[in-house]
């Protein structure tokens, strides 16, 4: 129903990682008996919107017990993902030592599956001596996937700074943006985050290649985010605006910075989407006949 009421209908494209709950994000998540690899594989192979399982919200807190095991919803996602040889997107909470952080990235996941929200407070990419944790440079060394995941809770600049400056950048751009978390102000657009990593000093050409190449790699289409010839045409004409500007995390803790990016014109499968200072447009004297109708 989901496919029927808004991916068929949407105009921007639509790819989706499957939920190994089988009832998706809510009190299913928790049950054991909810997690079908084989339901969630299936489901995966008959949408070709279908991009990767995804695992996520697993008993963040409350003690184990014979239903509710340390790994039971990332093993399971991971056993969906061989049966339908798609890449698994891990969205994870540490409670070590039953589930700890580096048995879920030097172990648990297989090479091409991806840990988003790797900046979040929760996990532990800087140690106490303030350098990077060594189990994400093996891990990337594994294969394992990095994104950012920004959301309104999951992104630390006392992470992601130190990270980039030792050698660690997240491997894609995303914002985890959704209808919940738009209105905090900490995620509002994918240039939003493109912004943070431009002034934390990643080079412009790499903040583009993560937040088009990479993530449709990622997921299985790499026809998709780029602008070769022959390839469809989703382009973004952007505009850099110098200037001072301050950038927020989850934890309301702010960087300065001296430029940004703003969307100029959008086009989507080469359709004009986004137009809002009339690039396309001609000025109102040179309108044409049906401007000047009145209705």
């Amino acid at each position: 129903r989901f496919k029927e009421r808004v991916i068929d209908k949407s105009h921007t494209r639509i790819l989706a990682f499957v939920n190994i709950a089988d009832h998706g994000m809510g009190p299913g998540e928790q049950q054991r008996r909810h997690l079908n690899p084989e339901l969630c594989a299936g489901a995966c192979k008959t949408f070709k919107e279908a991009v990767g399982i995804k695992t996520a919200h697993y008993w963040t807190s409350l003690p184990w017990d014979d239903e509710h095991g340390p790994w039971d919803s990332v093993e399971r996602a991971v056993q969906a993902g061989e049966l339908c040889q798609k890449p698994v997107m891990v969205d994870f909470w540490p409670r070590p030592p039953e589930r700890s952080y580096e048995d879920l990235i030097l172990k648990k996941l297989r090479p091409g599956d991806i840990h988003t929200h790797v900046y979040a407070q929760q996990h532990p990419i800087i140690l106490d001596d303030g350098s990077v944790n060594p189990a994400l440079f093996e891990a990337r060394k594994r294969g394992v996937i990095f994104d950012v995941g920004h959301g309104s809770g999951s992104f630390w600049f006392r992470n992601a700074v130190r990270a980039l400056e030792q050698g660690f950048p997240p491997d894609s751009l995303s914002t985890d943006l959704h209808t919940g978390n738009a209105a905090t102000g900490m995620v509002t657009s994918i240039l939003g985050i493109c912004n943070k990593y431009l002034n934390m000093g990643m080079e412009l050409d790499e903040v583009i290649e993560r937040s088009t190449i990479a993530p449709a790699r990622e997921v299985g289409h790499p026809e998709l985010g780029q602008l070769s010839v022959g390839a469809t045409a989703d382009i973004a004409v952007l505009k850099m605006v110098k200037g001072e500007f301050g950038f927020i995390d989850c934890g309301r803790a702010k960087i300065t910075g001296d430029r940004r990016l703003e969307a100029m014109l959008t086009y989507q499968g080469g359709q004009m989407m986004y137009d809002e200072s009339g690039i396309t447009m001609p000025k109102w004297q040179d309108a044409p006949p049906k401007y000047w109708v009145c209705r």
